[in-house]
């Protein structure tokens, strides 16, 4: 494995010889000075509302783009040029709402709850602490820690690592966190993952057998259940949390793609569309969650590690 550490920051106005943001005009741009960073297949560019992202590719002609705001992978594109990731119409790039599509991440809290709904950190901008090659297929690592921001809503002090590893037809994330705190926090968490799709014809596979928590017609009022189906489909407002999911669920998508979906660690799935609440594009995409809906809880300098593996046939 070669290694070529880059230490990126949109707060910092001098970096590392690997990689520079500059800002001219409040726009910032990114220019890999060392040819060694650049042959990882790993490039810092400015994206919508001239927020900077990160464009990860493999050899085999596949690629992810990384927005630093709110560590989101708003993009997977898969050798044959298709995205299997959706980003909704009425997303915006402006550091003022979460971007919504992708794969954002839900922190500390997933849904609503005591602060506000899915967490903080979709709203806070990550930092990018290294970069490698494995084989020849590009990694980098995002980091979250506390600050003023999040702290006002939720008083704990937190190190959070997002590892992305792009390979010809596999997307695999890596979310750890821990306690720097000195007294214990609990947290919930999930990877709300957006995937292209027609959801008219789109189904997931995996989930007969697991407890249910059904969010339709009331998502505030969950009717227990148990699934039965053995093929899950989205034939309207779809709001469904499995328990204790298998660790592979496999994803049609309704467009000629079959992706699956492996998990560590990620203990529950969840199955959301919103059907006509979005009947601009709510035919276009379906989520499949990792998630881990039950409380973790962490002492001091205890960390929680888990893993998302999405490949293609």
């Amino acid at each position: 494995m070669a290694m070529v550490s880059m230490a990126f920051s949109v707060k910092t106005p001098t970096l590392p010889n690997r990689c520079r943001i500059n800002r001219r005009d409040g726009m910032a741009f990114a220019s890999l000075s060392n040819k060694a960073s650049a042959s990882l297949g790993v490039r810092l560019t400015e994206g919508e509302g001239n927020l900077p992202k990160l464009v990860l590719s493999s050899p085999a002609g596949s690629e992810v783009e990384i927005y630093l705001f709110g560590g989101c992978i708003t993009s997977w594109k898969v050798p044959s040029g298709n995205d299997l990731l959706f980003v909704r119409p009425d997303a915006v790039f402006n550091q003022k709402k979460p971007i919504s599509g992708g794969v954002p991440h839900c922190f500390p809290q997933f849904g609503p709850g005591p602060i506000q709904q899915h967490g903080f950190a979709r709203n806070m901008d990550w930092t990018v602490v290294d970069s490698e090659s494995a084989e020849g297929n590009p990694v980098v690592t995002l980091e979250l820690k506390d600050a003023p921001y999040s702290r006002a809503m939720w008083d704990f002090s937190f190190h959070a690592l997002f590892k992305v590893t792009l390979n010809a037809k596999s997307l695999s994330t890596e979310l750890t966190v821990k306690n720097t705190d000195s007294k214990a926090f609990s947290f919930s968490t999930a990877l709300h993952t957006y995937f292209r799709a027609s959801a008219g014809d789109a189904s997931v596979k995996g989930l007969q057998g697991c407890k249910t928590l059904n969010k339709n017609p009331d998502p505030k009022s969950p009717v227990e259940g148990r699934e039965e189906r053995d093929v899950v489909t989205f034939p309207g407002f779809v709001d469904c949390v499995y328990l204790d999911a298998s660790s592979e669920l496999q994803l049609d998508n309704g467009l000629g793609d079959l992706i699956s979906i492996k998990n560590t660690n990620w203990s529950d799935a969840v199955l959301w569309n919103p059907y006509l609440q979005m009947e601009a594009c709510y035919k276009d995409f379906v989520c499949v969650e990792n998630a881990k809906i039950g409380s973790v809880q962490l002492e001091p300098e205890q960390t929680w590690t888990a893993v998302q593996h999405l490949s293609t046939a």
